[in-house]
């Protein structure tokens, strides 16, 4: 399982930004092997480019994800689909630098006693704030183990006072094209936008992240918040949100909506249904290494006994 017991993960295993940022003579003479291609160091670009992010103090540390080896801060910030910044990967970094996140403001609405427009600091409070490790899968056959920080999804839709009608939970990203050149082009419907079932909504693993690595969001990784459900895909985990929605219908959401047959509404992870340009039955954790190999992926990414009683019934092979 990939919540596990007890404080068994060295703090040596997570790698902070500034010691990071102290191995550039490697990373600039030295070439890396991912996913059995030799890349030079230019995939993961210049060091010159980094957003700043802020030092996250009294957040509570939590047993989730002990015994997982968290991956490299080197590539969780700087392989990054943001469409809204760069189709490139290594693209989104650079062109969400000047990104302005400060202040921000969110705005719940639909089926709660207590809707209106927030500022995310009325949201969420220091002394709210929790890291969980999570493995974090991307649908491209990538996994990262990633030191998130934030709070339940639950703790926040709490607040708000659910109606009986809310069945559903959408979000949607900011537009603003002149911020984000990606939404200049025509390649989604702008904006982004995701939904959950309530139940899934309201689970305990679900979480929304305003860190990683002790510090603030970078831009790229879906600064100032963003959601994470750790048993689906990475497009479920919506980036840069300024709206919550509670609905009764299901809501429209970005992927699902343009190409529903190679991205449902549930995104579980499910080793036995393939994207239909790629399998599904195995990954490789980024940045593992020369050796290493495809892991086995796990169904709903190893949180199955966590989760799967959400989906009793229900045909994963249809919905997916």
């Amino acid at each position: 399982m990939l919540i596990k017991q007890p404080d068994d993960i060295k703090p040596s295993e997570i790698t902070s930004k500034s010691d990071y940022l102290n191995r550039r003579a490697f990373m600039r003479n030295t070439g890396l092997l991912l996913g059995g291609a030799w890349v030079g160091a230019e995939l993961l670009g210049s060091d010159a480019v980094m957003a700043a992010t802020k030092k996250l103090e009294f957040m509570k540390k939590t047993t989730y994800g002990q015994g997982e080896k968290v991956t490299d801060f080197k590539y969780t910030s700087r392989y990054n689909n943001f469409y809204e910044f760069s189709l490139d990967k290594k693209g989104a970094r650079k062109k969400a630098e000047n990104f302005k996140t400060d202040p921000w403001s969110l705005e719940i609405a639909g089926e709660v006693e207590k809707k209106g427009v927030f500022q995310l600091e009325d949201i969420l409070k220091p002394h709210t704030l929790e890291q969980r490790i999570y493995r974090f899968r991307c649908v491209e056959a990538w996994a990262m183990v990633v030191p998130w920080i934030g709070i339940p999804l639950a703790s926040v839709l709490k607040q708000y006072q659910p109606t009986s009608k809310a069945k559903y939970v959408s979000f949607e990203t900011l537009h603003d094209p002149a911020q984000m050149p990606g939404q200049k082009s025509g390649v989604l419907e702008w904006p982004y936008r995701e939904g959950l079932r309530m139940d899934e909504a309201m689970h305990p693993l679900t979480f929304l992240a305003v860190g990683m690595y002790d510090e603030t969001l970078p831009n790229q990784n879906g600064a100032p918040i963003r959601l994470v459900v750790p048993w689906k895909y990475g497009f479920k985990s919506i980036k840069s949100i300024v709206k919550i929605e509670l609905t009764e219908k299901q809501p429209k959401t970005t992927w699902s909506d343009i190409n529903n047959r190679e991205y449902g509404f549930f995104a579980n992870v499910n080793p036995e249904v393939d994207h239909p340009r790629w399998s599904q039955a195995k990954h490789r954790v980024l940045g593992g290494g020369v050796f290493s190999g495809k892991e086995k992926t796990k169904p709903f990414n190893g949180y199955e006994k966590e989760v799967s009683s959400l989906y009793k019934g229900m045909d994963l092979s249809q919905f997916f």
